[in-house]
């Protein structure tokens, strides 16, 4: 508890924080005195993630989480120990991400009684949206309405002060003018959108409620927390408003907090943005982030195999560091956003990032864009389906199965806990419909399924989706059951050649295993000699100097010890 008041003092300097700080003891002392669900301290191989919304399916009249339930239990529980719950939360915009009220599900879905029940199933995992609030929200309306708690809430800002240092996610305005119920203007501080209202954290009673709704998702079973756009969470003006050391500070109470509170509930910082800032939020590796979104992975994986040129994956992962004990990577390669290009910048040329987004506009990808400082515009994210972004529109079903099963034994041997969006295990193809519907690039990935089509199409042995569900299932199955997959396992990064990725996972015992792929559309030779056991195929390879390896072709292989 020491070291949250320091906190407290470090980021409300000119504050009396006694009464802050017993506030928070109080709240802690609230939760711990509730019956929560015993919390697995850190992680191991058999932790994957599926990430899904609360809605994925539906069936007529029911309760979509009670749905996704049934679905989970038949098709999935025996892959994925956790759970991402996309925000199920009511809400007004950006599928669920402009939350109306923290401390609600959404009717649509159920209620939190049908949480509870899937917590039965798997670990949750829930979104903390912590950056913003809906326009509609209970908190914004009174502030419109000049109820004084609310009154510095939010950030107000004078549309004549010079803002453009303000690192911008989007091509949107930054400001939102709003009329008060006296008539009266301001420009509020929108970072995401004009239904997004940016949070005032210099305000330490935003603090206290945000962590009062931090420890609420714990009673509600919450094992992992993300906390969303962490990064522009304190204002500055002057600054870029970005990994602001006072976010960093609040990060850190976060994690004190729930230490405190519940130790083993996981905080994962969701921040797409270049590699050195991204793992800055590790903080010393025992006070702040668990663990971090690896958000280079999904676009150097896609770079690799559109070029056939593994070279900058290779590089990238060559510089990651080791984690410890109480960190790791979150690794992951489709999520409900797009690939994000900003966290790729530095580690390949802006050229061939501004080429490969060309190509893939050519084969039906859309593309959302941000704002520059100078006023430009530069492609910030592409939205596609990881299938179909991994290929062209004519090629074949066989090819697209090996080129997707490729890029995800990358995700599922790499250090890190890996995390499986709901439309990839279900092969799904680009939702135009979806897009048109809503006029959003980011709906192209985010189809809902009724359960009698979906279950149709998954157990067809012919489908597409079948075919991807069933041999992207056998590879997370085998990768569960490998002890040299465990998360903090050292990894050694092996230069054998462009085309290919490679690396040896070892453990303190020196027992290792190496992963090889071939990223490449040619038959690719590589030096290799030893006596190995194929870890996917269970079949013993004898290697003489040289194996050759398939278009798209991986092996998990383990040296045999005469």
């Amino acid at each position: 508890m020491k070291r949250i008041k320091e906190r407290l003092s470090f980021i409300y300097e000119d504050h009396d924080i006694d009464p802050i700080w017993q506030s928070i003891k109080e709240r802690i002392a609230k939760t711990k005195t509730k019956s929560l669900k015993l919390r697995k301290q850190n992680w191991d191989e058999r932790d994957l993630v599926l990430i899904t919304y609360g809605d994925q399916f539906y069936e007529k009249n029911d309760p979509t989480l009670d749905t996704f339930k049934k679905m989970f239990d038949q098709y999935l529980a025996d892959k994925f120990e956790i759970v991402h719950l996309l925000p199920f939360y009511p809400y007004s915009s950006d599928d669920g991400f402009s939350v109306i009220d923290y401390k609600k599900v959404n009717p649509k879905l159920g209620n939190w009684e049908h949480i509870e029940s899937l917590s039965r199933s798997a670990r949750i995992m829930f979104d903390d949206v912590c950056n913003h609030i809906s326009a509609k929200s209970d908190w914004f309306q009174e502030y419109l309405n000049g109820n004084p708690e609310y009154q510095n809430f939010f950030v107000e800002i004078d549309p004549t002060i010079d803002l453009s240092a303000v690192t911008r996610p989007r091509a949107l305005p930054l400001l939102t003018k709003f009329t008060l119920k006296n008539g009266e203007e301001k420009h509020i501080w929108t970072t995401f959108s004009e239904d997004q209202i940016d949070l005032n954290f210099s305000n330490p009673q935003v603090l206290l409620k945000m962590i009062d709704v931090l420890l609420f998702y714990i009673e509600q079973g919450a094992e992992y927390i993300r906390l969303d756009a962490i990064g522009f969470m304190w204002k500055e003006v002057g600054t870029t408003c970005i990994h602001h050391e006072k976010t960093h500070e609040i990060v850190k109470m976060f994690r004190d907090v729930v230490d405190e509170a519940a130790k083993g509930t996981v905080i994962i910082t969701e921040t797409n943005v270049p590699h050195k800032d991204n793992v800055a939020y590790f903080g010393n590796g025992a006070d702040e982030a668990h663990m971090v979104y690896q958000f280079p992975l999904p676009p150097l994986v896609l770079n690799a195999i559109h070029t056939g040129n593994a070279s900058a994956l290779t590089n990238w992962a060559k510089e990651l560091p080791p984690t410890g004990e109480e960190t790791t990577f979150f690794n992951f390669l489709a999520s409900h956003d797009g690939i994000g290009l900003n966290p790729i910048r530095g580690l390949l040329p802006e050229e061939e990032i501004l080429a490969m987004v060309e190509d893939m506009k050519t084969e039906g990808a859309l593309v959302n864009y941000k704002k520059n400082p100078n006023g430009s515009e530069s492609p910030y994210e592409i939205n596609v389906t990881y299938l179909d972004a991994l290929n062209k529109r004519s090629d074949d079903d066989e090819i697209r199965v090996k080129r997707f099963l490729a890029a995800h034994s990358i995700l599922l041997t790499l250090p890190g806990v890996p995390a499986v969006y709901i439309q990839s295990i279900l092969g799904s193809r680009n939702d135009y419909d979806g897009v048109a519907k809503t006029g959003m690039n980011r709906s192209i990935n985010r189809q809902k399924y009724n359960v009698l089509e979906i279950e149709e199409e998954l157990i067809n042995p012919i489908t597409l989706r079948n075919k991807i569900y069933r041999e992207l299932t056998k590879i997370i199955q085998i990768r569960k059951m490998e002890p040299l997959f465990h998360p903090n396992a050292a990894m050694e990064v092996l230069d054998l050649g462009k085309e290919i990725f490679a690396f040896k996972r070892s453990d303190a015992v020196n027992d290792s295993l190496l992963v090889v792929h071939n990223l490449s559309k040619e038959k690719v030779n590589i030096t290799l000699t030893g006596s190995f056991r194929d870890v996917i195929s269970g079949e013993k390879i004898e290697i003489d100097n040289s194996m050759s390896l398939d278009p798209y072709q991986f092996v998990w292989l383990k040296p045999i010890i005469n």
